[in-house]
């Protein structure tokens, strides 16, 4: 299995990215799946994703012609566009970090990161992380995202990576943690 780890660049790549989106969301899984192998929160449509493909090309994986993962950049004048991230990026306003708050620093938001299942625990998850820290390192000090707590698959690979838990909050939907990845760590 060789996969290329790139930037979205056609719009199949933002459909497949769509169909693994739906296929690995929390209301497609039973809990038992979910808690097993992990879930998504946040539905993008076609077009949003466009828009964000063209502010920070969106992190892949392709199997051949298949996008197999994907790991989203979500820039900081996105934070209007889904609302249920809304919460997660007033409260960045408030959280410290270092000598300030996380806003002091360049940052943007790793809006949601999955792999399929079949290649699942083949290192794709930290592939596509490599690839972020490689595209986004020299331009931004950190990448910020939040997990449920109750995904506790997709908290083990976050911290695994390099990711570290700076804020618990619950909101109308779930309880989250909030984690930074420095990129100069």
């Amino acid at each position: 299995m060789v996969l290329k780890f790139c930037t979205a660049s056609t719009e199949d790549d933002l459909r497949q990215i769509l169909q693994l989106q739906e296929i690995n969301h929390a209301s497609s899984l039973s809990e038992s799946q979910a808690s097993r192998d992990g879930f998504v929160t946040v539905v993008h449509s076609l077009e949003l994703l466009r828009q964000m493909n063209e502010a920070a090309g969106q992190v892949i994986a392709k199997d051949g012609e298949t996008v197999v993962g994907y790991a989203l950049v979500m820039l900081k004048s996105f934070a209007d566009m889904i609302p249920v991230l809304k919460p997660l990026f007033n409260r960045l306003k408030s959280i410290r970090y270092g000598d300030g708050k996380i806003t002091d620093h360049s940052f943007y938001v790793m809006g949601q990161i999955c792999v399929a299942e079949q290649f699942r625990g083949k290192g794709v998850f930290d592939s596509l992380y490599r690839k972020h820290k490689e595209l986004y390192g020299q331009q931004y000090e950190l990448c910020v995202t939040s997990v449920s707590t109750r995904n506790k698959r997709s908290m083990r690979a976050h911290e695994r990576v390099g990711f570290t838990t700076v804020n618990t909050f619950r909101d109308a939907t779930d309880e989250w943690n909030i984690l930074v990845w420095n990129f100069s760590e």
